[in-house]
């Protein structure tokens, strides 16, 4: 996420005060909440400082007490976005480890899916590509990282390094994957779910490629 690999740090950076208790933690929750409600139903532009305060129901100066400005809210939203699809990439390379992940394209399709549908606001961000150079630069280090998940998982499953085939093939998949989730779920109303359908057949035909060629090369 980060040179250091600490994916909160740019959106600490940028706050003025951490929150340190209880009271505080729930009020930038609630900042952050209603900062994610705007984005996804009104868009980028209609996210103003005092917007989120009547959405969070709290004064416009408690929000300025923890964010300097409107852009350090959308990168903490940003950053908490990333970290959520670090942490779904982990857990899929740990259920591969343990040899729970059975059927790695419909597992995988569907972990990504649902955080999507659950993070409308972040699909509005990503969309509108209102990025800090930041929050962009982090944006590609969490696909490369998750490219890099990925292929922990097909060495896994095929038994050993798959070098830069394997390398170029997972990153692509992280490419194909982003570019039709953000599709589906950029738009109001009930997602296109056949679409995600199709992108498992897809997936399904390029895995049992790379699986072959992979294995064939093992051997």
């Amino acid at each position: 996420m980060t040179e250091a690999g600490k994916p909160h740090s740019a959106s600490r950076a940028r706050l003025r005060r951490q929150p340190q208790q209880a009271r505080s933690r729930a009020r930038v929750e609630a900042i952050l909440v209603a900062a994610d409600r705007i984005l996804s139903q009104e868009g980028y532009e209609a996210l103003t400082m005092r917007r989120i305060a009547e959405e969070a129901g709290s004064p416009v100066g408690s929000i300025y007490q923890f964010y300097p400005d409107k852009s350090a809210v959308v990168d903490a939203l940003g950053q908490r976005y990333l970290v959520a699809f670090k942490t779904a990439i982990d857990d899929l390379v740990e259920r591969a480890v343990e040899g729970e992940l059975t059927d790695l394209v419909g597992t995988m399709v569907d972990v990504y899916a649902e955080l999507f549908q659950s993070q409308p606001g972040g699909i509005a961000l990503w969309a509108g590509r209102h990025l800090s150079p930041e929050l962009a630069r982090a944006d590609e280090a969490s696909n490369t990282l998750i490219a890099e998940g990925l292929q922990s998982v097909v060495e896994h499953l095929t038994g050993g390094p798959g070098g830069e085939r394997a390398q170029r093939a997972t990153r692509m998949v992280v490419w194909a994957a982003n570019a039709v989730l953000h599709e589906v779920f950029k738009t109001g109303g009930d997602p296109d779910l056949e679409t995600v359908d199709e992108l498992k057949r897809m997936l399904h035909s390029y895995w049992e490629d790379l699986r072959g060629r992979l294995t064939a090369a093992e051997g």
